[in-house]
């Protein structure tokens, strides 16, 4: 889509449209951003359900979140289209794409700490930050099967959760895979 294209369906000159957001990856940007808020709005902060036990806690989390997604799928299906296209190195779509990346880290984060990291620990911590980055990628593929395939983000909830009570239930018994 052109400036000028944006320029005749919202009504305004090309000018304030150049003014405003400097370019159609500003607006990208801008668009990017009005959703995060709007979904963030949504989203339920892990510690929403600082009242239940770690993995029921998790559990919640991650359905709520889930639930989220679904009522949104163009969200990370713009997020992801961006992040990979040819002006994913442009300033304005980098620093919109990280900042919402490092919200998810730190969400998946917060979500994990109590399960695995309750007492803090470089290594536990540094096996919840692979954690972090293993369920960021879940939602990024998520959101490619949600487009292709229609299938919810919802619906892969319980394998998910299962993986990390296996996860969980390995660590207590002192078996816990290796971290690297």
């Amino acid at each position: 889509m052109a400036i000028s294209d944006l320029s005749a369906q919202s009504g305004l000159p090309p000018s304030s449209i150049y003014y405003h957001f400097g370019n159609k990856l500003g607006v990208l940007a801008a668009l990017l951003d009005r959703t995060f808020d709007e979904l963030h709005a949504l989203f339920p902060n892990p510690s929403s359900f600082d009242d239940r036990e770690p993995l029921e806690r998790f559990e919640t989390w991650v359905t709520a979140a889930c639930d989220s997604l679904d009522r949104r799928p163009e969200y990370l299906r713009i997020l992801l289209a961006i992040s990979v296209g040819p002006h994913k190195d442009t300033e304005p779509v980098r620093n919109t794409v990280r900042r919402i990346r490092d919200y998810a880290h730190a969400s998946w984060v917060e979500a994990l700490t109590p399960i695995f990291a309750p007492d803090g620990g470089e290594a536990d911590e540094a096996f919840v930050d692979q954690l972090a980055v293993l369920g960021r990628a879940m939602t990024d593929g998520l959101s490619v099967t949600n487009s292709f395939d229609g299938v919810s983000y919802s619906s892969h909830v319980a394998a998910f959760v299962s993986l990390i009570r296996g996860l969980a239930e390995q660590r207590d018994r002192g078996s816990a895979p290796p971290i690297h």
